[in-house]
């Protein structure tokens, strides 16, 4: 774990977290589908995917709100610090089979300084300009 980069009397209301962009490709599917036993072929056939209606295979929700709260934690230096997190789903995030696969653009923003050395951060989340996840808010601990 490494040490906390962000102070609480380092930021106020307001401190944003600077946009990062976070690549997805096909391969980080079949990862997460092994690590988390989600094998849904949705998330990794692109031939069922499309004759069920999707634009290609989607990254799982739980993937990228994962991606997202990557965010947070190289933010805050460490994965413990989020105490917090929900979203709701708002898009599909569809991943095409080439090099480039697909780009989540992440940034945050300090809502609330709470009690106890503790941020509230409101998450966004875009494919492009669609936002992928929406109401997406974590409580992160701060030294």
């Amino acid at each position: 774990m490494s040490a906390t980069t962000v102070r609480y009397d380092d930021v106020e209301v307001g401190s944003e977290i600077p946009a990062r962009e976070f690549p997805i490709q096909r391969w980080q599917l079949i990862q997460y589908a092994g690590a988390s036993g989600d094998f849904n072929i949705i998330h990794w056939n692109q031939r069922f995917a499309t004759l069920v209606g999707l634009p290609d295979v989607i990254a799982h929700g739980m993937f990228t709100m994962a991606t997202a709260g990557r965010l947070l934690t190289e933010w805050a230096g460490d994965p413990a610090a989020v105490v917090d997190y929900g979203v709701r789903f708002s898009a599909m995030v569809p991943v095409p089979d080439d090099d480039r696969g697909a780009t989540l653009t992440i940034r945050g923003t300090v809502e609330e300084k709470l009690d106890g050395n503790r941020v509230a951060v409101a998450v966004d989340a875009r494919l492009g300009e669609t936002l992928v996840l929406s109401q997406a808010r974590a409580v992160v601990q701060l030294t």
